[in-house]
């Protein structure tokens, strides 16, 4: 049975149970991935998938129910199983399925390369060779890997709605081992964009490079210094830290930003955007998993918090209307708070090298290790084992490891004194796509030697 024939079918049993207030929520996905090691073809693997969830409010409580299976059965099961969830459900929170009358963003068509299994193949087998040609010392050990995906999501309900919106994006990466003399180094990089814009030459050049530029790592001594966390580092700890920005986490005493909208929360340089059409990147949503139309918005901008992110529940608490933040990471989850295209804005102070120049003398943070570890998202805590390079004279200097960098994200919002230019997005992960420029940040503890 074909989704649309399905979804006739869930809603016929629907009403015949005397269903008012429903929702169905649907996903489908294709995946293809392979990847390459020891000069050889490691892996290739492709999956189709599918699913969805209903969900309906009964007797006042709102019940869920999945499947993956597409015929008349399901379609009675999962209304009759999600209404008995809802009887059994404890909760007084208020619940909710979204009115219709929202305007939605049209998304501009995004026109990406859809790869076949045999060019993501040649691709894996052409880049993993081109880390061996970058540099004479990469070892066996080094490994490539390339995936396509592509997401469909379909949202329909009793108030009106029948919303649909497609993503796809394709993404490499690749781990280069190097050794000198008895040691080994190693250097992974991952990037998403679409097939056709791929270099791998120059994503293996860069991977090698920043190998071989570990070689000779030196102690460093325990202090205070200005650290100079790379884009990519500043990203990861940005997503590693978002979730102290949703209403949900702060109206359940997870966040210390309960209560703070309308006050400043960090250095004046500091924006902080949620970009549902960010055209950087591939994750492009006009509703979210309620039905809600999504916006761009400045959660802060110029230091100051203008808004957590809300779902339906939480703007109700608050008294405030969604920010259409509303999102599952699965069909079969259930409604939680989280970004789409979460970013710190540039800040104009130009590239990597021009932060190096302005700082002068500290460390340049290109590795942060046992990140779920070694930070607490409600305190904002974070002793973070590090790797990166000394920064002498305004340039970048020689590799440094086994140090910890120390502190609380909080007041390293304020320690913020230089944003850059060079804003990179990470991979999409399921919680949203992170991204960062490079960032100077004042007097941070590194204990070290």
């Amino acid at each position: 049975m074909k989704y649309i024939d399905f979804k006739d079918s869930v809603i016929k049993h629907a009403l015949e149970k005397g269903l008012t207030e429903y929702e169905l929520y649907f996903t489908e996905s294709e995946d293809i991935s392979a990847s390459a090691m020891m000069h050889d073809l490691q892996e290739f693997t492709t999956s189709n998938d599918a699913g969805a969830c209903f969900r309906c409010i009964f007797e006042g409580k709102m019940g869920y129910a999945s499947t993956e299976l597409f015929n008349e059965e399901e379609a009675i099961r999962i209304v009759e199983a999600a209404m008995e969830n809802a009887a059994v459900i404890e909760s007084e929170d208020m619940v909710f399925i979204h009115e219709a009358g929202d305007i939605y963003q049209e998304l501009e068509p995004v026109k990406t390369t859809e790869p076949t299994g045999a060019q993501l193949v040649d691709l894996v087998r052409a880049f993993e060779e081109q880390l061996y040609v970058a540099d004479g010392r990469v070892i066996e050990g080094s490994q490539t890997m390339a995936g396509y995906g592509r997401t469909r999501i379909a949202l329909c309900n009793s108030k009106g709605l029948d919303l649909s919106c497609e993503y796809d994006f394709t993404m490499v990466g690749a781990e280069a081992v190097v050794k000198e003399g008895e040691e080994m180094f190693s250097s992974y990089c991952m990037k998403a964009d679409d097939f056709a814009k791929f270099n791998t030459k120059e994503l293996a050049d860069k991977v090698v490079a920043d190998a071989v530029a570990s070689i000779g790592k030196e102690s460093v001594a325990s202090g205070i210094y200005d650290i100079v966390l790379s884009k990519e580092m500043a990203a990861t700890l940005l997503a590693t830290f978002s979730n102290i920005f949703s209403a949900d986490a702060a109206q359940r005493g997870l966040s210390l930003l309960a209560g703070k909208e309308g006050t400043e929360i960090a250095n004046e340089l500091v924006t902080i955007v949620d970009d549902p059409f960010c055209k950087e990147t591939f994750l492009r949503m006009s509703f979210d998993g309620e039905g809600v139309a999504t916006y761009s918005k400045h959660v802060v901008e110029k230091g100051k918090l203008v808004t957590l992110l809300h779902n339906l529940a939480t703007a109700h608490k608050a008294g405030v209307v969604s920010t259409g933040n509303g999102r599952k990471a699965s069909y079969a989850g259930s409604v939680s708070v989280m970004p789409y295209n979460f970013y710190l804005a540039k800040g104009g102070a130009g590239t990597c090298e021009d932060i190096f120049k302005e700082t002068g003398k500290g460390i340049y943070v290109t590795s942060l290790n046992g990140l779920h570890a070694g930070a607490d998202a409600v305190t904002g805590d974070f002793s973070i084992a590090s790797e990166g390079f000394r920064i002498e004279d305004g340039k970048k200097s020689h590799a440094i490891k086994n140090f910890t960098i120390s502190g609380n994200f909080y007041e390293l919002l304020n320690k913020i004194a230089l944003v850059g230019d060079d804003l990179e997005f990470l991979t999409p992960r399921a919680s949203g796509c992170f991204g960062a420029p490079t960032i100077m940040i004042k007097q941070i503890s590194v204990a070290g030697k």
